[in-house]
């Protein structure tokens, strides 16, 4: 998606600079690139913003500054495309991010962005109105979620829900999984049953899908 103008929130300098010039050599625009939650809000309320690469944690309480101010700026702007970076697994910011439903967002570990490959796509595919989660995030829930209401799935029912988890549209699933496109449709159309998600677009339905995948 070359042109995309981004806000980059990253209160490292460093970290900052490397995104920024990352960004930049993959064909983004960066729009603002700040380090504090006063400047984060302003550059997040600028209408020529396209998308924006959060961190979790900003000054000056270091918490959850980032968070908050991309779903403030996502209750603006519905659909607004964020992907945030966290230095651990959250599974409880991934989900407050997810509670809209509407999509477009994103959740990695600062690790993955020493994949710039990966970190790129993750970002094209939430300013395409997708949903990325960190395989971490999923593997953490997937160890947990053994007698939740999920258990209903199948084992290979679950599989799909998690890769769904990670943002793999139909295609990358069957890949990852070595099966057709039409039988992973078809795991799809079994997840949305058992979890009982009414009849909707398959993408508000995916998103209903990972976010009781989620549910504590």
């Amino acid at each position: 998606m070359p042109g995309l103008r981004v806000v980059l929130a990253e209160d490292h300098a460093l970290l900052r600079a490397g995104l920024t010039q990352l960004l930049v050599a993959k064909g983004f625009e960066v729009v603002a690139a700040v380090d504090n939650l006063p400047e984060l809000e302003r550059a997040l309320a600028d209408p020529a913003a396209d998308a924006a690469v959060v961190d979790v944690r900003m000054p000056p309480t270091f918490t959850d500054e980032g968070l908050r101010a991309a779903i403030a700026a996502r209750e603006q702007r519905p659909g607004f495309p964020v992907l945030v970076l966290s230095q651990y697994v959250e599974q409880l910011y991934a989900r407050e991010l997810l509670a809209s439903g509407d999509g477009s967002v994103g959740y990695l570990l600062k690790d993955r962005v020493s994949d710039v490959a990966e970190f790129v796509d993750a970002l094209h595919r939430v300013a395409a109105g997708g949903t990325v989660l960190d395989p971490s995030v999923v593997a953490a829930v997937l160890d947990r979620r053994r007698d939740s209401p999920l258990a209903r799935l199948t084992e290979r029912e679950r599989e799909v829900l998690a890769l769904m988890a990670e943002g793999r549209a139909n295609a990358g699933i069957a890949r990852a999984l070595v099966v057709t496109e039409k039988a992973v449709a078809k795991h799809i159309n079994n997840i949305f049953a058992k979890l009982d998600l009414p009849a909707d677009t398959d993408d508000h339905r995916r998103v209903r899908a990972v976010l009781a995948y989620l549910q504590v």
